[in-house]
């Protein structure tokens, strides 16, 4: 298993450099369309700065692609095979919070991917919307107890539980105890 940290902050500032060029945006073009501020992508794109979840995946969304597909660009050009060899997956950590990210699957030309996440003790993400814009998702608890507030409405998964979203909205998860939390979110592009 690879971990997606240090030496991928020079691949993603990278390929935030390379999307932004393809679509021939400029700092502050990037800028409006995500919500992050001009300065803070130029810090990710020099590797001053290593970005949060919540800034992944608002500067993602502003490329028309979720988290996912960002960090598998980041992570190299073309396709990576149908298996997903549990080794071979991916795996990054929100300098903020601490919790951690696993690629299980995900491929460009599929509509679905399949995310592990481990959420520490005590810790929240917060993501916008926009996060959810063009895809339909569902989270599975395999270990512990997640907090969901979705458009206002708190939910309390504990293992085995699953919780499919409605309509793009801002979106707490939410670890409210002292151990750890795992669950599996698999989502679709629409």
């Amino acid at each position: 298993m690879s971990i997606i940290g240090d030496d991928t902050g020079t691949r993603i500032a990278r390929r935030l450099r390379l999307e932004r060029d393809a679509r021939g945006w400029s700092l502050a073009d990037l800028a409006e369309r995500s919500g992050v501020s001009k300065a803070t992508i130029s810090k990710i794109e020099r590797e001053e700065l290593s970005p949060t979840a919540v800034i992944l995946v608002r500067l993602a969304s502003a490329f028309d692609l979720t988290l996912a597909g960002l960090l598998v660009r980041a992570e190299g050009d073309g396709a990576p095979p149908l298996l997903s060899r549990a080794a071979d997956q991916p795996v990054w950590r929100d300098p903020a919070t601490g919790y951690s990210r696993k690629q299980v699957f995900a491929r460009p030309d599929h509509p679905v991917e399949v995310i592990q996440v481990e959420m520490p003790a005590g810790k929240k993400v917060v993501l916008p919307a926009s996060s959810y814009a063009r895809i339909r998702q569902a989270v599975w608890v395999q270990s512990g107890q997640l907090v969901i507030i979705e458009n206002g409405e708190r939910n309390v998964l504990a293992a085995g539980d699953c919780l499919g979203f409605g309509a793009p909205a801002e979106t707490t998860f939410a670890n409210e105890t002292k151990s750890p939390c795992t669950y599996l979110v698999v989502l679709a592009r629409s």
